[in-house]
Parts: C-alpha cells; sequence; structure tokens
C-alpha cells in the first residue's frame, strides 16, 4: 500500500501501482510543447488551436500530423515534421518545470509503491523531460509512443504498464492531465485522479488567494 501526500486528494485505495502521463502531469511541459508544435506547423501554414492541441493530449505525434494533413488536405512528410517537433521542442527543454503537487506526490510515495510512466510522446521526448528535473530513476518503465497500437483513449498503453509492473488494472490509480487519458484509464478498469491544466491552476490560484 502507498503513502498518499497530504496535499492530494485520491480515490480511496489501497493501489499497487502507480501509472503516470509526462507532459502535463509529471512535467508543466505542455506550453513547451504547444511552441514547438506553433513553429514547425507554422512553416506548412497549418493552424493547430490551443483548445486542439489539449483535447489531442495524449496523442502520438505522429497521429497528431496524420491527423492534421486528413483535416487540413496537408502532405506533410510525418517522420520529418516529427522529427523537427522534437527537435524544437529539445531546445527551450532547459524552460522546462514540474507540474509542483504531482512532483510533490512522486517524491512523497517513491520507495513505497511502484511506478510507471505512459506517454503519448516519445521515449527520448519522455526520458529528456524526466531527465532534465531528475526524475527518470523513479520509475520501473516507461510506455511510449511505439510500445502500443492503439493509442488513448484506448487502455492499451495503460494495461500494457500494469502488466509490465505485474500489478492487476484494478489495483492501479492513474494520473492524468486530459480526458482522453481519463477515458483510456477508464476503459482499463483503472481509477484516476485528473491533474488541472495549466490555465486551471492558475485560476485555482486566484480563487485561492481570494478566500485568503
Amino acid at each position: 500500500m502507498g503513502v498518499v501526500a497530504p496535499q492530494m486528494k485520491l480515490p480511496k485505495g489501497p493501489f499497487k501501482a502507480y501509472l503516470f502521463d509526462c507532459d502535463g502531469t509529471i512535467v508543466d511541459s505542455m506550453p513547451l510543447h504547444y511552441v514547438a508544435w506553433k513553429r514547425v506547423l507554422a512553416e506548412w501554414n497549418c493552424e493547430f488551436g490551443e483548445q486542439t492541441f489539449y483535447a489531442w493530449g495524449g496523442m502520438p505525434v505522429a497521429e497528431i500530423i496524420s491527423t492534421l494533413n486528413v483535416r487540413d488536405g496537408l502532405t506533410m512528410p510525418v517522420e520529418e515534421i516529427a522529427k523537427r517537433k522534437e527537435a524544437l521542442y529539445f531546445e527551450i527543454l532547459p524552460e522546462l518545470k514540474a507540474v509542483p503537487e504531482v512532483l510533490e506526490h512522486i517524491e512523497f510515495s517513491h520507495g513505497h509503491i511502484p511506478f510507471a510512466v505512459v506517454s503519448g510522446s516519445t521515449r527520448d521526448s519522455v526520458t529528456a523531460s524526466l531527465d532534465v528535473l531528475r526524475l527518470l530513476d523513479k520509475f520501473e518503465t516507461l510506455v511510449c509512443a511505439g510500445d502500443y497500437e492503439r493509442s488513448k483513449p484506448d487502455p492499451e498503453p495503460f494495461l500494457i504498464a500494469a502488466k509490465r509492473l505485474g500489478v492487476k488494472p484494478e489495483d492501479c490509480l492513474v494520473f492524468e492531465d486530459t480526458e482522453m487519458g481519463i477515458q483510456a484509464a477508464t476503459a482499463a478498469g483503472m481509477a484516476s485522479v485528473k491533474i488541472l491544466q495549466p490555465w486551471e491552476r492558475e485560476k485555482a490560484l486566484v480563487v485561492e488567494s481570494a478566500i485568503d
């Protein structure tokens, strides 16, 4: 049974494994990813609105490019654009910060319960993000784009993580920042915790300040 961090409300356990999405959940990387996307897609005059970007959170990079191609009738070379986008993200990676309440929980619970990352990003991207924040060694396994055939909201990525950790799906707790990820966790038969998006966290801080 894991130890519960005092400032994060979790569903009633006990749980035998914690599965974390990476971007927007562990690391506050979504704004940086969006900057990278905007720069590379501008070269193709491809509009990628912020709401769409966050709604597609958890979707693998190659899948996003293919979907944009279909949506806009474009012929962006998927592999080339994916590499360019990743390279732009790595350029601004030093600006990366952790999501405070999730970082606190990871540090509080590490060693009490096994952790896995379940992400739609590439292994290189996830590894680089976690390495910058010195968190990589806290996770027993990483399930990233390329490790599964069906991405979130399909449950496959989470089920692979549970199998690797040797834990039943119903004994896993998922930490996610997108509805797509929450749907995937639910479909896998797992309990979940919704992490606030950047603007939601800012709004919550404003409300807390007003109350104080």
